[in-house]
C-alpha cells in the first residue's frame, strides 16, 4: 500500500513525525485539482425559513451532541442518520410522528429558539484571512497560515452552519463587525456544558463505522454521549478495520506533503509543510491512533462530510473533530469496522 508522511504539530508544541495515510480526495479536489470520488450525491440545499422544523431539530440535535454536520436546514441523510441515533438511545420509536416527546428528549425541560441574534465581533471581523486558497501545494506552502477565506466562513464554522444558510438567513447581511444577523443557536448553556462533561468522563471507546459513515463515542454503559458523520477510507486507501488506540491529540497541526506517496499526484508538486489553520488539509485537530498511517481529523470541507470518500483517513467537520479532541486521550480505545 502506498503511503504518505505528514508531520504534524500543534503551536507552541513539541513537533512530532507521523507517517500518516491521509490522501483526502477533498482535499486534492482544492489542491491538485483531482476530481473526488463521490459516494453519494449530495442533495442540493433547500434552506427553510427560520424556526422551520428540519432546521430546529439539526440545532437541537447538534447541542445533544448528535451531529447532523453542516447545519444547512435540509434535513438530508446526516441529520437523518443522527436523528435515529438520538430516537434509539432514548427509546424513541424510529420515525415516530410523536414530535412534542422528541423535543422533550432534545431538549428536557427547557425551550430553545433554534434561531437567535449575534452581533458580529470585531475579533470575527478582524482576520487575518487569506481571501483565496490555492490548488498549488508548493503556492499554499507559501502562505503563512490557512486561515478563513472570509468573515462568512468563520461565522460558519462557529455556528456548524453552511454559508448558503447564513446568507438565507440574513439576506441583507453585509457580514462586517458590528452588525446583528440571526443564526442557529448551538451555544450551549452552563448546565448543558456540565452534563456533557460529566457523561465524557466515563467515556469508554470511539466506533468508527465504514457502512454508515458515522463515528460513536459509547460510555461505559454502553450509551452513545457523541455521534457525528465522517467521511472515511477508498479503494485506494481503505479503513484498516480492527482495534486501535488513540496516541496523540493535535490541535492546530501543519501538514506536510510527499508527492511520490500519493497514488495520482500532480507531476508538477514536490515536497511542502503546508502551515496550520482552519482550511488546511487536515483541518484544526489530528488525533493519531496506534496504526501510524491512519488518523482521525478535521476537514476544510465540513459540507463533503457523509458524501464524499477520503483516501485514507477519517474526517469529522472541524467543530465535530474539536468536540471529539475533548473527549479522548492518549490510550482511548478506537475501533474501525465494516
Amino acid at each position: 500500500m502506498t503511503r504518505t508522511n505528514h508531520s504534524v504539530a500543534p503551536k507552541g508544541a513539541t513537533k512530532s513525525t507521523l507517517k500518516v495515510l491521509c490522501r483526502l480526495a477533498a482535499s486534492l479536489t482544492i489542491l491538485l485539482g483531482a476530481t473526488a470520488s463521490i459516494a453519494t450525491k449530495r442533495p442540493a440545499p433547500s434552506v427553510p425559513a427560520a424556526g422551520s422544523s428540519e432546521l430546529e431539530i439539526q440545532v437541537l440535535l447538534d447541542r445533544a451532541d448528535f451531529s447532523p454536520g453542516e447545519i444547512d436546514g435540509s434535513g438530508g441523510r446526516n441529520s437523518s442518520k443522527a436523528l435515529a441515533a438520538f430516537q434509539s438511545a432514548h427509546g424513541l420509536a424510529p420515525g415516530s410522528r410523536n414530535r412534542k416527546a422528541l423535543l422533550q428528549a432534545l431538549a428536557p425541560g427547557a425551550v430553545v429558539e433554534p434561531i437567535v441574534s449575534y452581533t458580529i465581533t470585531s475579533e470575527d471581523a478582524a482576520g487575518p484571512f487569506t481571501g483565496k486558497i490555492p490548488k498549488d501545494m508548493i503556492e499554499m506552502s507559501k502562505l503563512p497560515g490557512l486561515y478563513y477565506i472570509s468573515v462568512l466562513q468563520r461565522l460558519g464554522e462557529k455556528f456548524h452552519s453552511a454559508p448558503a444558510l447564513l446568507k438565507r438567513l440574513n439576506p441583507s447581511a453585509r457580514f462586517t463587525g458590528g452588525e446583528q444577523i440571526r443564526v442557529p443557536n448551538v451555544a450551549r448553556s452552563e448546565q448543558e456544558a456540565l452534563d456533557t462533561a460529566r457523561a465524557r468522563t466515563g467515556m469508554l471507546k470511539v466506533v468508527v463505522s465504514k457502512k454508515t459513515s458515522v463515528l460513536k463515542v459509547f460510555d461505559r454503559q454502553g450509551q452513545i454521549i457523541f455521534f457525528a458523520p465522517v467521511t472515511s477510507g477508498s479503494v485506494h486507501a481503505p479503513l484498516p478495520f480492527g482495534n486501535w488506540k488513540v496516541t496523540e491529540v493535535l490541535r492546530n497541526p501543519t501538514y506536510d506533503y510527499d508527492p511520490d506517496l500519493f497514488w495520482n499526484p500532480n507531476p508538477a508538486s514536490a515536497k511542502a509543510t503546508i502551515a496550520a489553520g482552519p482550511n488546511n488539509p487536515v483541518g484544526v485537530v489530528w488525533i493519531g491512533i496506534s496504526d501510524p498511517h491512519y488518523g482521525i481529523h478535521g476537514t476544510p470541507d465540513p459540507g463533503e462530510i457523509g458524501y464524499s470518500q477520503s483516501d485514507g483517513c477519517v474526517r469529522l467537520t472541524n467543530w465535530d473533530a474539536s468536540r471529539l479532541a475533548g473527549l479522548v486521550t492518549k490510550g482511548t480505545r478506537v475501533v474501525f469496522e465494516k
